[in-house]
């Protein structure tokens, strides 16, 4: 029997990511090959992963459906947990204690703002990205009030510094709960009666309604599961950095949204895989390291996630089949040669 690897979204980002390795390997003369480099990107991509995640779940449900407020979210849930959680318990007398304070205020406040922007979605009406992007500009206010837009320190517990520092059999930590929480929400969407629902959702809107869902219960629950990922990577960046600021990432959210485009999650709703998402989050993180082994500036990385996002935003909405069709549809409808005037066409018979 045959193997088929008809998933074409898939076969793509695969190829993408060998792509990237082989030269980056060949430009770093090898360099780039090394173990501690692997361990450090894995240390690195969950935040942006947990963070496209959310962006994705959005998308999935449709009408127009876009998450904005993810890293405004995890900042603040981060701050709220560093302010609150010192005045539970201390650190360096419980350090397990606080850092279960600290993770359980953090997921509290990211369920809190995602339940939020669903009422505001789904029962106030509001337009998800114009909401988010109101919400984004809240809760980074909140945490500029909490934190008087300085950066503050987390309590010094050797159990929260593990969750974003610490290893398990030569694997991050953080890239552990990445992976965890990615199977998590993969089986969420193909296996559960919510994903299967939310699909539908995406899809059509109206046979959704038809065939008894409830289209604000869906979205909720859906911006509510965003924030919820946007705290648990509030949390990494927290024990990974031991402190917590209110602008925290301001190029995450461009990020996040090439990764989840890149993944082939459709910004009109109705698909989206974990597995492609997956490997567009590496791919990026590839690539980021690469600019960090060759010395590009932050400013061309910008410049080169953007022609990226607008690149795959494009392939995605025609894809490379019909641009071959167009041009090649250009290029048989171009008017024939004229002669300057006065001329005359020369017969080759005459």
């Amino acid at each position: 029997m045959k193997l088929r690897f008809s998933d074409r979204e898939l076969n793509f980002l695969v190829g993408i990511n060998a792509l990237i390795l082989v030269v980056a390997t060949v430009l770093s003369k090898g360099d780039f090959l090394d173990v501690y480099n692997f361990q450090s990107m894995g240390g690195q991509l969950p935040e942006l992963g947990l963070l496209a995640m959310g962006v994705a779940l959005s998308m999935i449900s449709g009408n127009g459906g876009i998450d904005l407020s993810g890293v405004a979210l995890a900042n603040l849930a981060g701050v709220v947990a560093a302010t609150l959680a010192p005045q539970l318990v201390a650190p360096d007398v419980s350090p397990w204690l606080y850092t279960g304070w600290f993770a359980a205020i953090a997921l509290a406040v990211g369920l809190a703002g995602g339940l939020l922007n669903g009422v505001l979605i789904a029962k106030a009406g509001l337009t998800p990205i114009l909401c988010t992007l109101g919400t984004q500009l809240l809760y980074t206010g909140l945490a500029v009030v909490l934190t008087g837009g300085s950066s503050l320190r987390v309590g010094d517990a050797e159990a929260l510094s593990a969750i974003g520092n610490e290893m398990v059999l030569g694997v991050p930590i953080p890239f552990v709960i990445f992976l965890v929480m990615l199977l998590a929400v993969g089986w969420l969407l193909r296996q559960s009666p919510f994903g299967i629902r939310l699909f539908l959702l995406g899809t059509n809107a109206k046979a959704a309604r038809y065939a008894g869902i409830s289209q604000a219960r869906m979205l909720i629950a859906t911006y509510a599961l965003c924030g919820f990922l946007a705290a648990v990577a509030g949390v990494i960046i927290a024990a990974r950095t031991a402190s917590v600021k209110s602008d925290y990432g301001n190029s995450y959210l461009l990020i996040a949204i090439l990764i989840t485009v890149m993944a082939g999650v459709r910004p009109q709703g109705g698909y989206g895989r974990m597995v492609c998402l997956f490997f567009s989050a590496v791919a990026l993180q590839l690539l980021s390291s690469t600019f960090n082994l060759l010395g590009i500036s932050n400013f061309f990385r910008d410049c080169a996630w953007g022609l990226l996002l607008l690149f795959f935003l494009a392939y995605g909405r025609f894809g490379l089949q019909d641009l071959r069709i167009f041009l090649s549809t250009s290029r048989s409808s171009a008017p024939p040669h004229q002669l300057p005037p006065g001329a005359t066409q020369r017969n080759p018979e005459g």
